[in-house]
């Protein structure tokens, strides 16, 4: 079972930057997906960046050219470094783990882009 914590949400002011982290334990195959979503109230959860285990990254069209997706594979996480923020990427963002069969989600993290 893949459990995943994020961290490093928080408040920010537009044009600011935040880096969220997940830390991820658990049986994890060599064939899987690992991404950030992001939800606001009253909408749908929404791809933000996802990531492979061969390396191959997508980025939703709103986010590209200031988000960044990463992992470290000696600790197991992956990253979504976030900068030049603007007030409609305020949502809770989930980090998610994929792989044939199987599907898990983190807790999710606030980020409040707001002067």
């Amino acid at each position: 079972q893949v459990q995943l914590v994020e961290s490093g949400g928080g408040l920010v002011q537009p044009g600011g930057s935040l880096k969220l982290s997940c830390a991820v334990s658990g049986i994890i195959s060599s064939v899987y997906t690992m991404g950030w979503y992001r939800q606001v109230p009253g909408k749908q959860r929404e791809l933000v960046a996802e990531i492979t285990g061969s390396g191959s990254i997508k980025y939703a069209d709103s986010v590209k050219g200031r988000f960044t997706i990463s992992r470290d594979n000696a600790k197991i996480a992956v990253y979504l470094q976030m900068n030049s923020l603007k007030p409609e990427d305020t949502a809770v963002y989930y980090c998610n783990y994929q792989q044939p069969g199987y599907n898990s989600w983190g807790q999710g993290t606030q980020v409040t882009v707001s002067s």
